[in-house]
């Protein structure tokens, strides 16, 4: 055999073998087409995402959230007496086995999220107008959901906002507190934790703009700002937070897109909200606009602006992720049955899509990535 026909034997070779930094990313999906939970595998050093296969098939997984364990991914989904959450053990090759579920209690949940302690999760109910606990056990099973109905409405924006809406669960850093945004009472509303119980009681609220619709939330990198995403206005929300107390001020409001932008659609609805770790910078996504807004964060004030909308080549961006590796950003395009990858510039936070770096998923609602 010659030189050159053994070196490009060897390439060859090579390129079938998957990358040892190559992590798993899971999709929870529903609509038309779907099947459950798929898995890809993406690869950090180069942003190339593998074809898709079903890691677990289940009507409706919504919002997917790993245990603190790195072994159990728990997602909101239709069991078998109707919504509710549903448990897996991750096998060695990725898949998906379920090995418990619970119902919630109130209709569908659009959102779940995981205490740091493991001893339970939190689903947001929109159409319930609930947030609800659910205990799990030191083997991962789910117990009985305790249900926390919200009230009121501000019936700013005609029929999306005359009764509560949670859209969005989860935790303060230290998981003393957990924060439920509310579309329909345009608050965020935040419990006290008693992760021994395992419990949450009321605590207080924090109000957006009117109108907002406040969809999901995050924290800044050092624990100091929340960001809020308003749906309905497409706009971002800073609160400084006091974590001693779990209280939130309200200080600016910024647009993801201009009113010219949006005039340009039909309809426009802002989706999820992603932070970089170095705290700088700060990323929304558009539906309708089907696009990425790119924001630069002053660490001091919170305050965002507007650096750049990148479109996300899909149609309804219902959720975008970040990697581990924070360099790389994925777009789910819900109506479009694509994920897309964009590269981050670590200067600027702006995104550039990288060419071919798309596959097929059908109705991508979350993506979660794996787990080492």
């Amino acid at each position: 055999m010659s030189a050159q026909l053994t070196l490009i034997t060897i390439l060859s070779t090579l390129a079938m073998v998957p990358s040892a930094l190559a992590i798993d990313v899971y999709f929870g999906t529903g609509g038309r087409g779907s099947k459950g939970i798929y898995r890809a595998t993406f690869d950090p050093e180069t942003g190339k995402l593998k074809p898709a296969e079903l890691a677990a098939e289940i009507k409706g997984p919504g919002f997917l959230s790993w245990h603190p364990d790195g072994k159990k991914i728990y997602a909101v989904a239709q069991i078998e007496n109707g919504p509710g959450v549903a448990g897996f053990h991750v096998k060695d090759d990725g898949s998906l086995q379920q090995f418990t579920s619970s119902p919630i209690g109130d209709g569908g949940g659009t959102h779940v999220a995981v205490h740091p302690s493991g001893k339970f999760l939190l689903t947001a109910q929109y159409g319930g107008g609930s947030t609800a606990l659910i205990p799990i056990d030191a083997s991962g099973m789910l117990g009985k959901s305790v249900v926390m109905e919200h009230k009121g409405g501000s019936k700013v924006v005609g029929n999306r906002q005359d009764s509560p809406h949670p859209h969005w669960c989860g935790f303060s850093p230290d998981g003393k507190f957990s924060f439920t945004p509310d579309l329909g009472t345009d608050k965020i509303h935040i419990y006290k934790v008693d992760h021994t119980m395992p419990a949450i009681a009321r605590h207080g609220m924090a109000t957006s703009v009117p109108g907002g619709g406040p969809r999901h939330m995050r924290f800044s990198a050092d624990g100091k700002f929340i960001y809020l995403l308003n749906e309905l206005s497409l706009s971002v929300t800073t609160f400084s937070y006091n974590a001693e107390k779990g209280r939130a001020k309200r200080l600016t409001t910024t647009p993801a897109l201009s009113d010219e932008a949006k005039a340009r659609e039909t309809f426009n609805s802002a989706a999820e909200i992603l932070i970089h770790p170095n705290g700088r910078f700060v990323w929304s996504s558009n539906r309708g606009n089907d696009s990425i807004t790119c924001y630069r964060a002053n660490p001091e004030t919170g305050v965002l602006s507007v650096t750049e909308v990148e479109p996300i080549r899909g149609a309804w961006p219902r959720n975008i992720n970040i990697d581990p590796s924070a360099r790389w950003i994925l777009a789910a395009g819900a109506h479009s049955d694509t994920v897309s990858v964009f590269k981050i510039d670590q200067e600027t936070g702006e995104i550039a899509y990288q060419t071919r770096g798309l596959i097929k998923v059908p109705s991508p609602i979350c993506i979660l990535f794996g787990k080492k």
